[in-house]
């Protein structure tokens, strides 16, 4: 990577050097920039300063001092050397970041086309960069150069036994500890400190050494055929320690979920470790103690721990002290030394890609670190993505299946039925005929049941029949959603809220009506037309306490809740062998979004929350109401056909040569002028279609246009994407011509390679 140097135009900033007596440090920023700086490391700081340490340095023009993070240590890169500035101080004792993590962050940056210094920012958690939950605390030690190496006359028995104490413990002591130990006051270390016997230093420690609750152990589940080769053919690669990328396709209730235990314990009996990412939603308790339950030690990494939780755990992972990770996607950036396994399970789920600057896909920096580091990668699911499915293919991956349940259980018979022809949903109801009645029933059995609907809040649509406009956000092109537990109207973009508007903010005429169902609205109907019957709601807004997930699901696995309703965060990872119904309430959620992944995502959802039934022997059905009726994604869902889905939908993405078969890199410009914010990316698209086309490369611009969310947090938004089958050629393009282009001042750009969401 080429070097940038920082330089001042006025003199009395910096320092005239001769070129051989100058050690430098190469710095990298929080910033959006490609290049690291050169920085003078003063005499002082030079036996202390290594890689992956953080320094405070003046940035610009002034005196202002910024934090950087330093990547390198050697002589100059450039023969202009006169005018290097100073590394000022030094935050860190010991690096954050191994050799190896700095040379994959380093990937992210090339990859992702950001700055190196912004993935180092967010691969650190802040409770570790802020030594969270520690405390600075006075050690001593003793000073070899007066004991025993010249040892002192006269001392008295309790300072000798201070000297004792501290030689047996072979390391410092803070003055309560050395007193208990010495069985002394603190009189003779203070009288030892004055001698020059004992050195005083100050260090951080930890101030909560708490662990997490015991959990009961566990013992291994029985392996049928299909576990067994699978497990066979990834122990294989486990004791061979090559980088081997399985895609494991496992229907719902195939017990993938068994073979990855297994797998991790044999990388555990070898001394190494591994790391479980889990979608953020699904990393529950329940997960959560299904590991700990089979391991001695498990760290877990995720948004919702505190800083301090996530400080203690991250020292432990990186001491060896930690046969598993499991965490969110993040957690990927575990500092395991030791580490022997990689698992992505429920690979197909979205949250994987980060939405924010390093905008990475887990995915694929987990395979870049297994490949680095000559570790097998599972990633599991039971409706892969079509990117992973495609390089399963063509040998990129290895494929392995398992087609049938545990215990031989049949998948659960789906009916899909038309709302259209349903005069309850079409007077206002949200539960059917048919799926009333199929509720009844399982009540009446004794059966539980969830009810999955993607949307929250009470009403997502504020309607105005005066002019038929939608109330919309005022920072945003979307429209609010009423809650009526907290009578606010509430953006889900930007959490704008206000109380509910009495009249039209468009005509001024006042009826506005709330239509559509959210999980509010449905939570009420269910208490309505099942009087009596315990009912819990789980969405983002209900379960905003610590501890409510494990609660909620604790309370429905004990029956003591028979219907459980919620968005995205019950339709994967929960096993409730009771559940004998499930029924979707509404399948066109996703399906009609201005989005190349709608079907699959419709799909995915459908097939996932269908598999939460019929893992028992007492069965269980699904029901699936949506106006759509014919369209594929639901009618290949309802037959538990993916390989029908994918067949089709990779015929459609070929034709029409999107992901997988060619790279997107979208831009997006944004700014608080709308003229603006479009004439600069007008002006962008010029620019990259004119290299395009002179110079004949391999690639395509769409657009411009204005984004899907045309105005978010009051900025205007237009976008554009690049495509290739050659990502390095779009990156060329990016870097040579885009990352180059001036905007107007006030105007954002940002890019996103391999786009996820594209609102």
């Amino acid at each position: 990577m080429k070097q940038q140097h920082l330089f001042e135009p006025d003199p009395p900033e910096w320092e005239l050097v001769d070129r051989d007596d100058i050690w430098c440090a190469q710095l990298v920023f929080n910033r959006p920039l490609d290049t690291p700086f050169d920085y003078i490391v003063p005499e002082e700081f030079r036996p202390r300063l290594k890689p992956g340490m953080r320094v405070r340095v003046p940035f610009g023009r002034g005196d202002h001092l910024i934090t950087g993070y330093c990547v390198g240590l050697g002589k100059p890169t450039s023969p202009h050397t006169a005018r290097l500035k100073r590394v000022a101080a030094l935050i860190d004792q010991h690096p954050l970041l191994t050799p190896a993590m700095l040379d994959l962050t380093r990937w992210i940056a090339d990859r992702y086309l950001c700055g190196w210094g912004q993935v180092l920012e967010a691969v650190v958690p802040a409770g570790v960069k802020n030594r969270a939950g520690t405390r600075n605390q006075v050690v001593v030690r003793i000073n070899p150069e007066a004991w025993p190496a010249n040892p002192p006359p006269e001392l008295t028995d309790k300072q000798t036994a201070v000297l004792q104490a501290l030689s047996a413990a072979g390391r410092p002591l803070d003055l309560g500890q050395l007193a208990r130990l010495a069985r002394c006051g603190t009189a003779p270390i203070t009288a030892l400190r004055r001698r020059g016997i004992l050195l005083a230093e100050t260090e951080r420690t930890e101030v909560d050494q708490s662990g997490d609750a015991p959990v009961e152990r566990q013992a291994d589940l029985d392996l049928n055929v299909e576990q067994q080769r699978v497990l066979h053919e990834i122990v294989q690669a486990l004791r061979a320690r090559i980088c081997v990328p399985f895609l494991v396709h496992g229907v719902t209730g195939s017990g993938k979920t068994e073979v990855y235990i297994r797998a991790i314990r044999e990388v555990v009996s070898y001394g190494r470790q591994a790391i479980v990412l889990v979608p953020e939603i699904s990393l529950t308790p329940q997960t959560i103690r299904r590991f700990r339950s089979r391991f001695d030690s498990v760290a877990v990494l995720h948004s919702h721990q505190t800083d301090a939780e996530r400080h203690r755990h991250w020292l432990q992972i990186a001491a060896g002290r930690v046969q598993v990770v499991v965490g969110a996607r993040s957690a990927i950036f575990a500092p395991t030394p030791h580490l022997g396994l990689i698992v992505i399970d429920e690979e197909h789920e979205h949250s994987f890609k980060q939405d924010t600057v390093p905008r990475y896909h887990a995915r694929e920096v987990a395979l870049e670190r297994a490949r680095r580091e000559s570790v097998p990668l599972l990633l599991g699911s039971a409706t892969p993505t079509l990117e992973a499915w495609q390089r399963a293919q063509t040998g990129e991956f290895r494929l392995l299946t398992l087609q049938r349940r545990v215990a031989g259980l049949p998948m659960p018979p789906v009916l899909v039925v038309d709302t259209r022809e349903d005069p309850v949903i079409r007077g206002g109801a949200s539960i059917g005929r048919a799926l009333k009645n199929a509720m009844q029933q399982a009540l009446a059995d004794q059966g539980q049941i969830i009810l999955f609907l993607n949307l929250r809040g009470f009403s997502p649509v504020l309607w105005c029949p005066a002019c038929g406009q939608s109330i919309k956000c005022p920072n945003c092109d979307v429209s609010v959603t009423w809650h009526r537990e907290q009578n606010v109207a509430r953006c889900h973009s930007c959490d704008f809220e206000s109380p509910p508007p009495r009249s039209c903010p468009a005509c001024q005429r006042e009826g506005v009506r709330y239509l559509g169902t959210g999980t509010q609205r449905l939570e009420a109907e269910v208490k309505a037309k099942f009087p009596g019957v315990a009912c819990v709601r789980m969405d983002s807004d209900s379960m905003r306490r610590p501890g409510s997930h494990d609660t909620a699901l604790e309370a429905f696995r004990k029956g003591e809740t028979r219907i459980l309703l919620g968005t995205q965060m019950i339709s994967k990872g929960l096993d409730f062998p009771n559940v004998t119904l499930v029924g979707v309430i509404d399948a066109d959620t996703l399906l009609h979004q201005p989005d190349l992944r709608a079907g699959e995502r419709t799909f995915q959802l459908i097939a996932q929350v269908a598999g939460r039934t019929g893992r028992s022997a007492r069965g269980g059905r699904v029901l699936v109401q949506t106006s759509s009726p014919a369209e594929p994604p639901i009618v290949f869902a309802s037959r538990h056909d993916y390989l029908g889905f994918v067949r089709r939908e990779l015929a459609q993405r070929q034709q029409m040569l999107y992901p997988p078969f060619e790279t997107l890199v979208r831009v997006i410009v944004r700014g608080p002028d709308d003229a603006v914010t479009a004439a600069a990316i007008h002006e962008l698209a010029t620019l990259l279609r004119t290299q395009i086309e002179s110079r004949k490369l391999g690639a395509r611009l769409l657009g411009p246009a204005p984004a899907p969310v045309a105005r978010l947090n009051t900025l205007f938004r237009y976008h554009l994407q690049l495509a290739s089958a050659d990502l390095e050629l779009l990156k060329q393009l990016w870097r040579t011509h885009g990352a180059t282009f001036k905007l107007p001042p006030h105007v954002e750009i940002a890019v996103d390679v391999d786009p996820i969401n594209l609102r």
